[in-house]
C-alpha cells in the first residue's frame, strides 16, 4: 500500500501526524486523585488552530475547553506537551511559518497562551517535536533539510534555545521523533522520499547537560520503505516504526547501553491500509496504529519479553463514518482511553480500552468537534496545587 499523500498538499509535503505521547500519567489505570484534571489537545492542519479539551477521567468524554480553539501559525501538524504539563509545542510545516509555536497552559482551565518570542525557528520544514522526560530538551524533525534540531526549555517561560551544535544531521527525510522513557536516547523515522525501499531510524544519545545529540554506533538502521512515525515502549525496551508503504509496523529492542536497535524476530506485523501514527499505552501491554486510508485503528498485544505484536480479537476497530481517517492517536496517562484525530471528519474520536484484552468500544456521546483537518492528537494530565 503506497503512502496516502494527504489533502491536496501533493507529494513534496506529506500530512502527519505522529502518535504523540502521553505526559504526567502514571499508567496504573486508577481514577486520577481527587482534583486531577485531563486535558487533550488537537492540531487543525486546515485553519491554523489547537483545539483544547477536559477529559472526564471516568467516562473519557471530552468538553471543550472555554476560548478553545486556539489561534498558532500555519498548518500545525504535531503538539506535545511537556512532562510538568506547563507548556506545549507545535509545529507549523507550510511556508511561510516553518517554526515551533509554544504555549503556557492555564492548569486550571486548558486554555492555552502563547510564550513571549514565541514562535520558535525550527528549519525548513518542522514536522515531530517530542519532549525529554525531565522537560529540558526539545527535539524537531527537519525534513527538508535531513537535520534534527534540539532546543533547552526554559523552566520558567517554556522558551526555547538552540542547543550548541544544533541541528544535527539525521537520514534522508526525517518525520517522525521520539524519546526513551530514560531521557538517553532520541529516535528519528526517516522515509527517504528519494527512494522508497530505503527507510532507516537514526538514534541518538542526549547529553544529559546540554541536550547535544550524538549518532548511536551502527545508526541508521534499516526501517521498511516508508518509515514515517516512532514510539517508544514505556520500559525503554523496544521502540516501534510505522511503514506506511508496506501497511505495517516494524519492531525494534534497544541495547540499553548503547542505544542501537535489532529488529525483533517476526517483525514487521501488519496492520490496515494506509498506516500512519502508532502509541503505546502507558502500562506496555498494548499497541494502537491508525490506518488512515481503511479507516480503523488496529490493536495488537506486545509481548513483554520479545516485544512482538499480536492482533488483538476483533481488530481493527472502526473509527467513525467517514472516507478516511483517522491519522493521529494518543493513549491517556491512566491508559483508559485511546484518541484518534479524524481529519476528514473534523472530530475526535474517543475510545475505551478493555484493561484485559487491549480491545476498543467507542465511548458514547455526540461527536467530539474540532477544527478543520485534525491531525496530530495529545493527552496530558495535570496535577492541581
Amino acid at each position: 500500500m503506497k503512502i496516502h499523500w494527504g489533502w491536496g498538499l501533493g507529494p513534496g509535503l506529506i500530512v502527519m501526524f505522529f502518535a504523540a505521547c502521553s505526559a504526567g500519567g502514571d499508567g496504573d489505570g486508577n481514577p486520577p486523585p481527587a482534583g486531577d484534571k485531563y486535558y487533550v489537545y488537537v492540531t487543525n492542519a486546515g485553519e491554523s488552530t489547537v483545539s483544547a479539551f477536559t477529559m472526564n477521567a471516568t467516562t473519557g468524554v471530552l468538553t471543550k475547553v472555554a476560548g478553545s480553539p486556539f489561534a498558532s501559525g500555519t498548518t500545525p501538524f504535531d503538539v506535545a506537551v511537556a512532562p510538568a504539563g506547563k507548556f506545549a509545542y507545535v509545529t507549523h510545516r507550510v511556508s511561510p511559518d516553518n517554526n515551533v509555536s509554544a504555549f503556557t497552559i492555564d492548569a486550571t482551565t486548558g486554555a492555552l497562551t502563547a510564550v513571549p518570542g514565541s514562535p520558535f525557528d525550527a528549519g525548513e520544514d518542522a514536522v515531530d517535536v517530542a519532549i525529554d522526560p525531565s522537560g529540558k530538551f526539545a527535539y524537531i524533525t527537519d525534513r527538508v533539510s535531513d537535520y534534527v534540531y534540539a532546543f533547552t526549555i526554559d523552566a520558567t517561560t517554556g522558551a526555547l534555545t538552540a542547543v550548541p551544535g544544533s541541528p544535527f544531521a539525521t537520514d534522508i527525510g526525517p518525520f517522525g521523533v521520539a524519546v526513551d522513557p530514560s531521557g538517553k536516547f532520541v529516535y528519528v523515522a526517516n522515509l527517504n522520499y528519494t527512494n522508497v525501499y530505503a527507510s532507516t531510524v537514526s538514534a541518538f544519545t542526549i547529553d544529559a547537560t546540554t541536550g547535544a545529540l550524538t549518532a548511536v554506533p551502527g545508526s541508521p538502521f534499516a526501517a521498511g520503505k516508508k518509515a514515517l512515525e516512532v514510539a517508544v515502549h514505556p520500559s525503554g525496551k523496544f521502540v516501534y516504526v510505522t511503514d506506511s508503504y508496506s501497511d505495517n509496523v516494524l519492531a525494534y529492542t534497544i541495547n540499553a547501553t548503547t542505544g542501537a536497535l535489532t529488529e525483533v524476530a517476526g517483525s514487521p506485523f501488519a496492520a490496515g491500509e494506509g498506516v500512519w501514527a502508532v502509541a503505546v499505552d502507558p502500562s506496555g501491554k498494548f499497541a494502537y496504529v491508525t490506518n488512515a486510508d481503511s479507516n480503523n485503528i488496529s490493536a495488537h498485544a506486545i509481548d513483554a519479553t520479545t516485544g512482538a505484536l499480536t492482533a488483538v480479537v476483533g481488530s481493527p476497530f472502526s473509527s467513525g463514518i467517514g472516507p478516511r481517517g483517522p491519522y493521529g492517536v494518543a493513549v491517556d496517562p491512566s491508559g483508559k482511553f485511546v484518541y484518534a484525530a479524524n481529519s476528514d471528519k473534523k472530530y475526535v474520536t474517543a475510545f475505551t480500552i478493555d484493561a484485559t484484552t487491549g480491545a476498543l468500544t467507542e465511548v458514547a456521546g455526540p461527536p467530539f468537534i474540532t477544527g478543520v483537518s485534525p491531525f496530530s492528537v495529545v493527552v496530558v494530565r495535570i496535577k492541581q496545587p
